[in-house]
């Protein structure tokens, strides 16, 4: 199918690379235009390059709301707000510090949070679609994730509050969450620079996803899709998983 954003002005954080470049170019293969908000300017130059008009490179680091309001300030609507932006920390209870625990909140949780509630003057007049990237370990922890296990939690029952919210206000804008498994990107490639044993670190994602292998991140961005377009107009609040069979 194609076609099925067109028109739609879409934002997407973290899109300069992995799953935010797979949904961007997704986007504009459905006819959408993407703003691709990332703090690696010379990558989100560069694939803004390859997809041509339909898409613009903003820098954003989305722990600052300074940021955000400058950015949104020049946005007339967004149809779209993709809060993709995240890192993963490894490491147990005993392991990570406090300022490890506190970067991965200020990305993972303090830059949905900024991102849905700035949005919103460029999306309440029309209403749209909010999609935040959770995770399965949103929804079932690991022992070895504390800091990312209890940042994608916050971020699913962040998004079932904005997405009663929203409906109660009547503003027509539906807030959902995708909870990848374990998806070959350079974050997968990044986790596994912080083990001592990254081959089989890198089994244990494999062994735990029943079909027998990593995701793919077009296989997440064609669950974006879905909710980005009018084809999920009666869904909100929901859990999409793309996991590999992982929370059977």
């Amino acid at each position: 199918m194609t076609g099925r954003l067109q028109g739609k002005v879409t934002f997407v954080t973290g899109g300069a690379s992995g799953l935010g470049a797979a949904i961007a170019r997704r986007f504009v293969g459905e006819g959408a235009s993407v703003l691709i908000a990332d703090v690696d300017a010379a990558a989100g130059e560069a694939l803004a390059t390859e997809l041509g008009g339909a898409a613009r490179f903003v820098a954003l680091d989305v722990r600052f709301e300074d940021q955000w309001l400058a950015t949104f300030a020049t946005c007339e609507r967004i149809d779209v707000l993709v809060n993709n932006a995240g890192i993963t920390t490894l490491g147990s209870i005993e392991d990570v510090t406090l300022e490890q625990f506190r970067h991965e909140f200020d990305i993972d949780v303090v830059g949905v949070f900024l991102g849905s509630k700035h949005v919103l003057p460029a999306m309440t007049t029309h209403g749209g679609s909010i999609i935040n990237m959770s995770s399965l370990c949103g929804v079932r922890a690991q022992a070895d994730l504390i800091a990312y296990n209890a940042a994608k939690a916050a971020v699913t029952h962040m998004t079932k509050s904005c997405a009663l919210h929203f409906a109660q206000k009547g503003y027509g804008i539906r807030c959902n969450s995708i909870h990848p498994g374990a998806i070959h990107t350079d974050m997968i490639d990044k986790v596994m620079a912080q083990s001592d044993d990254p081959q089989a670190l890198y089994a244990g994602f494999v062994a735990t996803h029943p079909i027998g292998r990593l995701g793919k991140p077009e296989e997440v961005a064609a669950m974006a899709v879905y909710l980005a377009s009018d084809e999920s107009a009666f869904t909100t609040g929901a859990e999409f998983r793309v996991d590999g069979g992982s929370s059977i």
